[in-house]
């Protein structure tokens, strides 16, 4: 297992290369299992849940040609269970049920259970298929999903859910008749899903909004697609030049994406030059507190709620942060305790009262987030912290200690 090392307590300074976004690849890998041939999948990021994604996609018969593009060959999909070996290892599995319905008329997928930042539960997923005319069996642990025939219908999410939308999104494209969707989940990463699937032949409206409209085709075409950016990887690289007092530039990236985590920081005191594809941030001589609720988008997403956090701990003040989507994802707090943050809880609320300095310790990673709050920690803190179970930050962050390298962190990988 490996851990990470940092000496922080020095700004950084260059130009970060953004990734492909995992949360819109994962769901754009399953969507090739809604027909056969040869799909062309541009800027996939290489990290362990994408690994996980094909692995899924090989087992249920599709075959790859690596490289960029990676090349996903559906012809000889055959198969229609995602077992429970690969579903534990990556909830975004669950994403496999929508198409294999929509293109065999069955599934059988295996519930993906809970997760170390709460239970996510797939009944809007389930109740939405059902409104298709997709039959819902749940036997020994496993959705067993069947259909004559998926037909449109009328679909409303009580709570805007992303991989629901994304999972009855892939199955109306098929569907006989209109789709309406109500309360769907926003996201860009939707978006990009819905483009790609546009551009494959299916006729979707409205994304980006609340109200999606899809009307059913009978076939689909091979895609060729380009993944857009990650936004949280981009978020999180500005926080570093947050919270080191440094300067980073990211790109690419869409700027729109990132509007709430920039208003933010602009409120802690940073500064931002933005360009086509492109975003300058510069970290203020001080660290003003701000409180953070998180929301769906276009709020503030929880995927940068421990992010920030972190950043706050060095900040003149105190800072608030609630947390609405998930329940239990403080779990970073403790770890960020034992550098010398100044955190106490209640509920879905954490008050920080910012210090002027973090201490360098050992620490834990408890999921992917998390991870990156303690290693933008350590960038801060004066001393060295070890950061331990960073396999969590290879599910979601390309090439991490590379890239802080390049723009001036002393940090490495190593054995433990």
């Amino acid at each position: 297992m490996d851990k990470i090392i940092i000496e922080g307590g020095r700004p950084l300074n260059g130009t970060v290369q953004i990734s492909g976004a995992k949360n819109a690849a994962l769901p754009i890998l399953a969507a090739t299992l809604l027909t056969g041939g040869v799909h062309r999948l541009h800027n996939v990021p290489p990290l362990r849940d994408i690994r996980t994604a094909k692995t899924l996609l090989y087992h249920l018969g599709a075959t790859f040609e690596e490289g960029d593009p990676l090349c996903v060959h559906t012809d000889t999909v055959d198969g229609h269970e995602a077992p429970y070996d690969l579903v534990k290892t990556m909830r975004a599995s669950v994403l496999v049920l929508g198409p294999l319905v929509a293109r065999f008329k069955r599934a059988r997928v295996s519930l993906p259970g809970g997760c170390a930042i709460g239970a996510r539960p797939i009944n809007l997923h389930l109740s939405g298929l059902e409104r298709l005319g997709v039959r819902i069996d749940l036997k020994h642990g496993y959705v067993e999903a069947s259909a004559k025939r998926l037909t449109g219908n009328h679909i409303y999410f009580d709570i805007p859910t992303v991989t629901g939308t994304a999972n009855l999104m892939m199955a109306a494209v098929l569907a006989e008749g209109q789709t309406v969707i109500e309360n769907a989940a926003r996201e860009p990463e939707v978006v990009d899903l819905a483009h790609c699937l546009n551009n494959m032949g299916a006729c979707i409206s409205g994304v980006g909004s609340s109200i999606i409209t899809i009307e059913g085709v009978s076939k689909l075409q091979p895609m060729d697609h380009f993944v857009m950016p990650d936004r949280i990887e981009a978020a999180t690289y500005l926080t570093a030049a947050g919270i080191t007092r440094g300067e980073i530039t990211i790109t690419p990236c869409i700027s729109d994406h990132l509007e709430a985590v920039i208003h933010k920081l602009e409120q802690a005191g940073m500064k931002f030059e933005i360009s086509e594809g492109s975003i300058k941030s510069v970290g203020g001589e001080v660290i003003r507190s701000i409180d953070i609720k998180t929301n769906p988008y276009p709020g503030f997403p929880t995927d940068m709620q421990a992010q920030i956090m972190a950043m706050m701990c060095l900040a003149e003040g105190q800072s608030i942060i609630t947390e609405k989507i998930f329940e239990n994802r403080f779990m970073h707090v403790s770890e960020l305790k034992r550098m010398g943050a100044d955190i106490s809880i209640e509920g879905n609320t954490a008050v920080v009262r910012g210090r002027p300095t973090l201490q360098g310790a050992p620490v834990m990673a408890t999921d992917l987030r998390a991870s990156a709050s303690l290693v933008l920690a350590g960038l801060a803190a004066e001393g060295t912290t070890e950061v331990s179970r960073v396999y969590h930050l290879d599910r979601g962050y390309e090439g991490l200690e590379e890239k802080l390298r390049g723009v001036g962190a002393r940090i490495e990988r190593v054995k433990e």
